[in-house]
């Protein structure tokens, strides 16, 4: 988690140089980050970041009015500067490239997303926690991510369903169908399938993710 923290404070450190934090500051978004990913945002407490940062607890209230002022320091700059470009720099390598069916398509983008997930796991850890209970990070993730990427994935869908090769839906329906499917594979690998003896096989539960979404859209793979 460490190396995946540090990657992620450095980038914040250069967003805007009218805003650099201080070293103080650094150290407390470091541990907050750490905390809040391992325990939520409500059962972590100001204390503990403060114990981690090597600072009084004092020191946080100093830069941050509230625990929820540090949430939001860490989030909001994150997905307004930081995060979209990042989801959007390495999805370009899947969604730029042409192909002939659309489990082609789903192999790679689940070995894209994985990948991202692994560098990114801590950050990300708290937004999946923290998004559906705070009205102004979900405006955040929509804003700067997720229309950005509905859209691209939109033409995907439509040149198959052009081409006859999927069943006549909603765009958004196909997309909402495939993304809950991966979504429940992803995060079965990442909870179950990452245990230690774990009975999981990745490439059998992966490729039946992928036959079961050809499936419901009526596709052959």
């Amino acid at each position: 988690m460490r190396e995946s923290t540090e990657q992620w404070i450095e980038e914040l450190l250069k967003i805007d140089a009218g805003e650099k934090m201080t070293e103080k500051q650094s150290k407390i978004l470091a541990a907050a980050i750490e905390v809040f990913s391992e325990k939520g945002f409500s059962a972590s407490s100001t204390s503990e970041i403060a114990q981690r940062a090597g600072v009084a607890e004092g020191t946080i209230f100093r830069h941050y009015k509230t625990k929820k002022d540090l949430l939001v320091s860490i989030v909001a700059p994150t997905m307004a500067k930081l995060m979209a470009p990042f989801v959007l720099r390495g999805f370009n390598k899947v969604l730029d490239v042409e192909y002939e069916r659309y489990d082609q398509f789903l192999r790679a983008f689940i070995e894209n997303r994985i990948e991202f997930l692994n560098n990114h796991r801590s950050v990300l850890k708290i937004l999946v926690q923290e998004i559906p209970f705070h009205p102004e990070l979900r405006e955040q993730f929509f804003q700067n991510i997720a229309s950005k990427v509905l859209e691209r994935l939109g033409a995907i869908v439509g040149k198959f369903q052009a081409q006859g090769n999927m069943v006549e839906l909603p765009t958004l329906t196909v997309l909402r169908l495939t993304g809950s499917a991966l979504l429940g594979y992803t995060l079965s690998r990442m909870f179950y399938g990452e245990r230690e003896g774990a009975d999981w096989d990745d490439e059998y539960e992966r490729e039946q993710t992928i036959a079961f979404i050809m499936r419901g859209l009526g596709m052959n793979g």
